[in-house]
């Protein structure tokens, strides 16, 4: 009865707090997209000029005011769920919003969804630890938080709800859905009511045709072949930049004047390029080879932008980079005479590909039906969206957002039992029980403390504390009794070498391959120092392993 109550409870808290943080992440969404809009606006002069300056003054307020590393934002909220139990710092409610203003509203060449989906999340796990919620009700929040994020900021709530479930929350249970739908829905109404009814993407759409649907097909396919260059040279690029730059003032220098250079030749780089994407949609001449250039370098000056200082995502520059596509694969073809509607292919490729580079073919499609009103156009964006999700999974069997945390061994996945083992952490299950011997003790000096225990292996430890090796019960049973020998007889003659040891930190895939080889029922708990811990016991994880699988299974 009293966890009936207890469940009763807090699944009333979430019904309330869920409304509360869709107002947060609404808000937040108004204020960043009205943010930057004046501070765009207020820019005078040549715009090159200014992506450097946003690119400092984020840095500045980085490394001064906030002291943290809030970049990628989409993934830092991954790592929260599978590694922080859901825990966001407060400072995140505003240095995500602030400092991709700054950047954005000065032109660095990025998204803001992600700053705005870390700022939602922010919001729901704050506001869950503060209302004392459990693991799952503080997850479930910051799941609406980065929903209503989402939500606010396209207008889109379904849009908002499936970018929670595909990419962030890959365990919540049905009756968690309401909370979420309530999150989407007032963040979305905030936004209407602060920014009025029009889309982010007005446009003219053309009638749906059969006979066009090959060549919805052949955009998914060159969809999914930018998405493997998108994520690839993306990763590839960040991860140079960081290894040979070590200080951030030169990194700021060099990613500054690259990202300056890039915006004079191709103005288009500047901000979020959406500008360029409702010309697009709407029919607006632009050169074909201009496009292919800005098309091929947007994913530099994006890399840019972030490595040198300034917070942004990749979210928006996916949705530049898919209008693009679409419109230059619609205009080849329009040459040869195949007389497509570019604005119909300009809005699928923007889902072709968001759903090869974010690997998320349900988000993409309904976001951009919901953002342009392009629900006629459904049959063309599922066939896009899945071929081009289909091509890039044939090569990455991660998003840009999952694949640096996938290889750490951190990502949650939809299997419960890889997210559950992701979940435990081997720091937690050490068990330090056993009594603690000495490697130059004697038998004599052991046997009162033999005497009095019930476990069946102590630890041995030198006089720094650094782990020796193992002393079992049959190691001591047959010279116990040999009292003429129990003082000279060390505990360093009889100890030995566990069959594996384990490290504080190391995941647990890994510690369960050892007992799997070793087919041992304990392994001692060792620091990277080789400081001894405790024990870790094959029962002790199968216990916190069936508790962790109902925590994040278990209806409410």
């Amino acid at each position: 009865m009293a966890v009936t109550t207890i469940k009763a409870t807090e699944s009333a808290k979430l019904l309330a707090l869920s409304f509360v943080v869709g107002l947060c992440a609404g808000g937040a969404a108004v204020v960043l997209l009205k943010g930057i809009s004046l501070l765009q606006g207020l820019l005078r002069g040549p715009l090159f000029v200014y992506p450097a300056v946003g690119m400092l003054l984020s840095l500045l307020l980085l490394r001064y005011v906030v002291k943290d590393n809030i970049g990628h934002g989409v993934t830092k909220v991954l790592l929260a769920v599978s590694r922080n139990e859901s825990r966001i710092k407060a400072h995140n409610m505003w240095s995500s919003l602030l400092t991709s203003v700054l950047t954005i509203g000065l032109g660095g060449s990025v998204g803001a969804e992600a700053p705005i989906v870390y700022t939602g999340a922010a919001f729901g796990s704050n506001i869950g630890r503060r209302a004392h919620l459990s693991y799952k009700g503080i997850t479930v929040l910051l799941g609406c938080g980065a929903a209503g994020a989402i939500a606010g900021i396209f207008k889109a709530p379904l849009a908002g709800i499936l970018f929670t479930l595909e990419i962030l929350l890959f365990n919540i249970s049905m009756s968690s859905m309401m909370p979420l739908l309530i999150s989407t829905l007032t963040a979305t109404v905030v936004s209407y009511v602060c920014m009025g009814p029009s889309s982010i993407f007005p446009c003219t759409l053309t009638d749906f045709s059969l006979t066009n649907l090959p060549w919805y097909m052949l955009l998914g396919l060159c969809c999914g072949g930018v998405s493997i260059y998108f994520t690839r040279f993306t990763l590839w690029l960040e991860d140079i930049i960081s290894r040979t730059i070590r200080s951030p003032w030169i990194r700021w220098i060099v990613c500054a004047a690259g990202l300056t250079v890039l915006v004079w030749l191709l103005p288009p780089l500047f901000g979020e390029g959406y500008g360029t994407v409702i010309d697009l949609l709407n029919g607006k001449e632009t050169g074909i080879l201009l496009l292919v250039l800005v098309l091929l370098l947007k994913v530099i000056a994006m890399t840019f932008t972030n490595s040198g200082g300034g917070v942004g995502g990749t979210f928006g520059p996916t949705l530049f980079e898919g209008a693009i596509l679409g419109f230059i694969v619609a205009r080849s073809l329009n040459l040869a005479g195949a007389g497509l509607p570019e604005s119909n292919f300009v809005m699928v490729g923007m889902a072709g590909l968001m759903a090869g580079v974010m690997q998320a073919p349900m988000t993409a499609i309904f976001l951009i039906a919901e953002i342009t009103g392009g629900y006629d156009l459904l049959l063309p964006l599922i066939l896009c969206a899945t071929t081009s999700y289909g091509i890039t999974r044939t090569k990455e069997k991660y998003s840009i957002y999952t694949k640096r945390i996938a290889r750490n061994g951190d990502l949650l996945t939809h299997d419960s039992d890889q997210a559950v083992m992701t979940l435990l952490q081997t720091r937690d299950l050490v068990r330090d029980k056993y009594p603690r011997l000495r490697d130059e003790d004697s038998l004599a000096d052991i046997s009162a403390v033999v005497a009095e225990s019930t476990v069946a292996v102590f630890p041995v430890l030198n006089s720094d504390g650094h782990f020796c090796g193992i002393l079992e019960m049959d190691d001591i049973r047959k010279h116990i009794f040999d009292q003429d020998n129990l003082s000279g007889m060390k505990v360093r003659d009889l100890m030995h070498a566990p069959v594996d040891i384990v490290f504080e930190d190391e995941k647990m895939d890994s510690v369960m391959a050892k007992f799997d080889r070793t087919d041992v029922w304990r392994l001692p708990v060792l620091t990277r120092e080789g400081i001894y811990l405790g024990f870790i016991s094959k029962s002790r994880i199968l216990a916190a392993y069936r508790e962790e699988l109902k925590l994040i299974t278990t209806e409410d």
